[in-house]
């Protein structure tokens, strides 16, 4: 498990708390900012997941990746040489 994904879970339950306590209380910035951290944690939690299966496919099929890599490098340079 990635870090992000660690601390986006973290973030995740900290936002459903917040809001829960915003909305029983009443205060909609507080509501309205537990939202925010529930999809800033989910997102985190995505960009670590998909971190950790880009180490795997890489670890797993070193070859392919370089492959991907030159030519992702041989398009950016001929679109330069426009």
């Amino acid at each position: 498990m990635d870090e992000n994904e660690i601390e986006g879970t973290i973030r995740d339950v900290g936002g459903k708390v917040e809001d829960a306590v915003g909305g029983l209380t009443g205060d909609t910035k507080t509501q309205a900012e537990g939202k925010f951290d529930q999809l800033a944690g989910k997102a985190q939690k995505t960009f670590g997941a998909a971190a950790d299966e880009v180490r795997e496919n890489v670890s797993n099929q070193p070859l392919t990746a370089l492959a991907v890599v030159a030519g992702v490098f041989f398009a950016l340079g001929f679109l330069a040489k426009r």
